[in-house]
This record gives C-alpha cells, sequence and structure tokens, in this order.
C-alpha cells in the first residue's frame, strides 16, 4: 500500500473528501488543484492555471475541469462532480471512486460494474502544460472514453459568468481542438495522443458553486463553458494521455512525454520524501532566474518567507543551485527596497525592518551547508550595507537608540509579520520595542562580526555595541515575574501577552541571553503555546485569545495571529529545545514530528497549510500549502538527525 492513500469509505463521505486537496505545480509557474474527488471547492481550483503575461503575469484559470465518462452498452458513466445549489451535486461520481494513493503522482482509481478506470494527473516541467493518463484496467465489453472540458478563461481571483464577449468557436488541431475565449489570452489547446471525434455541442453550465468561497463569505457561483466532447474506444489495458497547454503539442509524443515527467518524480513514500515533493513545488523559473512562491493558491513571492524558507527548502536537496540563485535574487531585492536612497536620503516610511535582518540568519545556515563557501566575499557588502543602514536610522518611524536597541512605530501600520488589519487599524500593533526584530539585530551583529568584520576592514567596531545591546535587551524585555519575555515594550508599557516571537532570541545561532533564562523561556513556551502543528500565536491564558479562524474575512483576521498554530515556528522551538535538552529532548520534537506526518493526509496532501486552528484538533486554515512551513518540518527532521 502506498504511504498516503484514501479508501472508498473516505472518498464517498464529501464531508470528508471535499475538505481534502490536492496541488501540483511546475517551473513554469503553473499550477493544477481540485479536491481528492475532483469537485472543484474553491474559484483557485482548476486543472490548468497559468501565469499570463500579457495580464501583468496575474494566474487565471483556463481549465477548470475536466469530465471523463465511460459508455457501454449504449450506458453513460460520468466519473465527474459538481456542486450546484441546494447542496446538489451531479454528477456524482465520486461514488465510483475506490481510491486514491499518492506514491508517485495522484492517482484516482474507478470502479464502474465491470470496469475499472485509473487516472494519473502532472505537470510539464517547463511549460504551461498538464497531461492527464487514463488507464482502463479492467473492462468485459467493448468501451467508449469521452473527456468534456469545463472552461473558465478568468482570474484566479474572480469569477466568470455567461456572456456574450466570450469567442466559443473551436479550431481544428491535430487530436484536438483549439480555443481562445477573450483577447490577451492564449489558445488553450486540447489534444489527445490518439484519433478521436470532437463532438461540437457548446453550452454553458451555469451556477457551479464553490463552497470555500461561500464559507469565507465570498462570491461563489459561476458559469462554466463547455464546447462539446472528445469520444474514442478504449480497450483493456490501453492508456490514453490527455494533453491541455498553452501551446500546441505533437500528439505522439505525449505517452512518452508523460513517462518522462512521471520518472523525474520522488516517490511519496516517506514523510521526508513528501515534504521535498512539496518544497520542489514553490521553485519557479524566469527566464535565467528562480523565484521562490511564498504558498498556494494566492500569494506570490513575499520576502520575509523566502529568507525564512530557503534554509529548509534546500537542506536534502540534491540540486542546490535553484536555491542559490533565489538567495541572489533575495539580496538584490533587499538592496533595491531597503537600502536604496531617495533624493532626500534614507528612506523614512519603510516597514518590515526584520526582512533585511532575516538575511543574516539565512546566510547562516547556508554556511553550515557549504563550510567551504566564502560567505563574506559573497554576501559580504550586503551585510555591511544593511548593518550601516540600520546604524544611520534616527527619529523615524523606526531608528535605533543610544542602547543600540532597534525601535518601530507607525500609527496604524503593523511593523512586523503580524501584520492583520481589519477596518484600518491592526489587529496586532506591537509598536516600540519588539523582542524578534531585536533578537534577529543582536544575532545579525555577532554573526557579521565573527565572520566577516575582519575582511570588511573591521569598519564598523562593532564588539562595544554587541555588549550594549546584549545588556539592554535582557533589561528591555526579560519578564522576572514570568521567567519569559516581553512581547514588545512601548514606552512605560511592557505586553506580558505569552507570545512565540521569543522563541527567536532563544534558537538563534547568537542570543544576548544565558542558558538559565533560555530554559526557562522554552519551559513557557512548551507549556503555553506548543501544539502537534506548531506554535500558537497566544496563549489560551490570554482573554485575547481565539481558538478558531472561521467565518468572513474581517472576523477571520480577527483571529489570525489571537491563537492561531502557524508551523514555521516549530523549527525554532525544536532548535532551541534540542540546545537545551540535547538527546534527552529528542522524544517530545519527535512527537512533534508525529503530528505533521499525520497532516500529509489532510486539507492539501503532503504539503502544510499556511496556519492552523489553536483548538483541537487543529484543523489546517488559509493557503493550503506554504513554503516556510515545509521548510520548517524538514528542518525539524534535519534537527532531529543532528541530536540522534
Amino acid at each position: 500500500m502506498a504511504y498516503l492513500n484514501l479508501n472508498k469509505s473516505q472518498l464517498v463521505n464529501l464531508e470528508y473528501s471535499l475538505y481534502r486537496e490536492m496541488l501540483r505545480t511546475n517551473r513554469a509557474g503553473s499550477y493544477s488543484s481540485t479536491t481528492v474527488t475532483g469537485c472543484n471547492t474553491r474559484k483557485y481550483h482548476g486543472m490548468l492555471v497559468c501565469p499570463i503575461e500579457h495580464f501583468d503575469g496575474g494566474h487565471f484559470v483556463l481549465l477548470s475541469s475536466l469530465d471523463i465518462s465511460l459508455v457501454q452498452h449504449q450506458q453513460i458513466f460520468n466519473l465527474g462532480i459538481h456542486k450546484f445549489q441546494g447542496n446538489h451535486y451531479e454528477p456524482k461520481g465520486h461514488k465510483y471512486l475506490t481510491e486514491i494513493d499518492m506514491d508517485t503522482t495522484p492517482k484516482r482509481v474507478y470502479r464502474v460494474g465491470g470496469m475499472v478506470l485509473s487516472t494519473e494527473l502532472l505537470m510539464s516541467e517547463t511549460q504551461e502544460q498538464v497531461l492527464l493518463r487514463v488507464t482502463l484496467e479492467e473492462a468485459h465489453s467493448d468501451t467508449q472514453i469521452r473527456f468534456k472540458p469545463f472552461l473558465a478563461f478568468r482570474n484566479v481571483h474572480d469569477l466568470t459568468r455567461q456572456n456574450m464577449m466570450a469567442n466559443t468557436r473551436c479550431e481544428a488541431l491535430p487530436n484536438g481542438v483549439k480555443i481562445k475565449m477573450y483577447q490577451g489570452f492564449p489558445y488553450l489547446h486540447m489534444q489527445i495522443n490518439k484519433e478521436n471525434e470532437f463532438v461540437h455541442v457548446p453550452d454553458w453550465y451555469r451556477n457551479i458553486e464553490y463552497i470555500k468561497e461561500q464559507h469565507r463569505g465570498y462570491p461563489y457561483k459561476e458559469d462554466l463553458f463547455v464546447p462539446g466532447y472528445f469520444e474514442m474506444a478504449i480497450k483493456k489495458g490501453e492508456s490514453i494521455i490527455f494533453s491541455a497547454s498553452t501551446t500546441e503539442a505533437k500528439p505522439a509524443g505525449l505517452k512518452a512525454k508523460f513517462t518522462r515527467e512521471h520518472n523525474k518524480r520522488i516517490p511519496r513514500d516517506t514523510l521526508l520524501h513528501n515534504l521535498l515533493n512539496s518544497a520542489q513545488q514553490f521553485i519557479q523559473k524566469h527566464g535565467k532566474s528562480y523565484r521562490l512562491t511564498a504558498g498556494f493558491h494566492w500569494y506570490n513571492e513575499r520576502l520575509r518567507d523566502t529568507l525564512v524558507a530557503l534554509p529548509g527548502l534546500m537542506t536534502y536537496q540534491e540540486d542546490k543551485e535553484p536555491y542559490l540563485n533565489i538567495l541572489d535574487q533575495a539580496v538584490k531585492d533587499i538592496r533595491h527596497i531597503y537600502l536604496a536612497e531617495s533624493e532626500a536620503g534614507l528612506r523614512p516610511c519603510i516597514k518590515n525592518i526584520d526582512v533585511p535582518l532575516w538575511l543574516f540568519y539565512t546566510l547562516q545556515e547556508v554556511k553550515t551547508m557549504f563550510p567551504s563557501m566564502n560567505i563574506c566575499a559573497r554576501y559580504g557588502d550586503a551585510m555591511e550595507e544593511i548593518i550601516e543602514y540600520i546604524l544611520r536610522l534616527k527619529n523615524g518611524p523606526i531608528s535605533i537608540d543610544d542602547s543600540g536597541l532597534l525601535w518601530t512605530k507607525m500609527d496604524g501600520i503593523p511593523m512586523t509579520w503580524m501584520d492583520a488589519i481589519v477596518d484600518g487599524q491592526p489587529v496586532t500593533q506591537r509598536p516600540g520595542y519588539v523582542v524578534e526584530i531585536n533578537a534577529l539585530w543582536y544575532n545579525a551583529l555577532v554573526f557579521y562580526k565573527e565572520h566577516c568584520e575582519q575582511q570588511q576592514k573591521d569598519s564598523l567596531k562593532l564588539s562595544a555595541l554587541i555588549e550594549k545591546i546584549k545588556t539592554a535587551f535582557v533589561e528591555k524585555f526579560w519578564n522576572e515575574q514570568g521567567s519569559y519575555l516581553f512581547d514588545y515594550v512601548d514606552g512605560d508599557y511592557k505586553d506580558a501577552s505569552i507570545r512565540p516571537n521569543q522563541i527567536l532570541a532563544v534558537a538563534l545561532p547568537n542570543s544576548p541571553l544565558d542558558i538559565e533564562q533560555r530554559k526557562r523561556i522554552i519551559d513557557v513556551i512548551k507549556k503555553e503555546l506548543l501544539t502537534p502543528r506548531g506554535l500558537r500565536t497566544l496563549s489560551p491564558s490570554s482573554p485575547f485569545y481565539q481558538g478558531l479562524v472561521e467565518g468572513p474575512q474581517n472576523q477571520r483576521d480577527k483571529a489570525l495571529h489571537q491563537g492561531s498554530v502557524y508551523p514555521w515556528l516549530a523549527a525554532f522551538f525544536a532548535e532551541g529545545y534540542l540546545s537545551i535538552y540535547k538527546e534527552n529532548g529528542v522524544t517530545l520534537i519527535k512527537r512533534m514530528l508525529d503530528g505533521f506526518e499525520q497532516e500529509m493526509g489532510n486539507h492539501c496532501l503532503s504539503t502544510i497549510s499556511e496556519y492552523f486552528n489553536g483548538n483541537p484538533p487543529h484543523q489546517g486554515k488559509g493557503a493550503v500549502s506554504m513554503a516556510w512551513n515545509v521548510a520548517a518540518v524538514i528542518r525539524i527532521i534535519k534537527i532531529i538527525d543532528k541530536y540522534s
């Protein structure tokens, strides 16, 4: 049996199966995603979703879904499924599903009377193309197969309705057709490796519903266009390849191409292999350079996520060059966004000052992977520029005080990663001296001094500053009464909320805290924040704690950092915990890893969601696959190996 397998009793239970999704991506920036039954529940779902340069590279759903039907003795058995008004599903193809396994590619197996059909889907690595292989495993009579495409041709954030502007005319191709419904879009080429008849019966299927959008309080009804269907005979044991692409394919080569692409895949036979597959899904190639998508389905590139995720994502990968390419690009982005001066001098309102400080952490991790790499020769100038930039910040929304600590505050603007805004106001403002920003600042200075200052001609003279910050950090943040760190300090106000941000002061390679302080903090975090899916963003003992993230957007945003669980923080907990408890702490971290292994079969199969409810059973929420969360679990595996 495959590592990850769903059986018939699970699949026919729509309450169970519609919550579980699948995602496949490629290096061209395209993806294919739906639920395990094939019923789309989000406007972001689609069989072929592509970036289109004509529309500034945004993602667009071209092929929403593909219904497959088997025909025997003039009886038609439709294996598709769509939701309509009144909790009505038509057709009900899920009742024929007997199993799904994720060993190499998602494989669905359908049983219809004496017929058994399997389907396997994958993306072409470098093209906007999805390939579907269908195999008739069993049949005792002559069998026909039909492919009925449902077309959307719209942005992933929008929905489409029947309209007079749509061009519904199809043009013939070898073993297929092509169609372009609106100007500016590419043609969608739909072809099959076998001769077939395309039956042109154009129609709009109205008011298909997406229940995830309905639950989130968004518009959720859509009309999809069906131009007709492809029909051909299929024999027992025969495989047929269906291709949907923005470029014309050669039908005779589709079977060989599917095999080549299939052979590139890492088998999903362990937790680590699932995560390594997922790690590669975030990589996109643009010309000769690479970029990192923060998450699916609606995130693009986010610099903080990139820097936090890179060390974990590249661990265990044989080819690390794409990740180093991404790191080099991140350095360029930091210089452009944070360090470039305006005509008036320093940029006055750059928020998220922690982002350039994360670069030092990323480089620390990269140095452990490449001991022979001269980090300073490659990145020393950038590190020096960041430090010099920060040391020049005075009397603005971000400034450095006489003790060397960083202070950040802008009315109405969240300045940290906890950046939810509701009705124009931050939910967690966290103004003043912020604990993780200053922990990152201290870590950056020590790393630079130890590894680069001499090579950079000792120009910054950091020793005295580092000692001042170390003393000031403890004086500013240490909560003697609670034996942990204040989350932020603003004037006389010291926020004693137990939040996970303090874990960085424990887990980063260079900490301003002594071993006893770090141990006391870890013990508090373990007691108040640790769950099987990561660290809560707020202790349940707080009157502001919200353990469930649900309802419309504003309601969800209010709860987002008030108790929800973020897996990316779990790697820092593991690092900090084992740095104190060594081998004696491995059992606890392994139990935490077991929680993530269970998650391989939830929400989006073989990956890690954006965040989780703070209350058990810690249901996955938000984006279905998040780069820094996948990276964190890979890091935990590596950390356990280190101490085992």
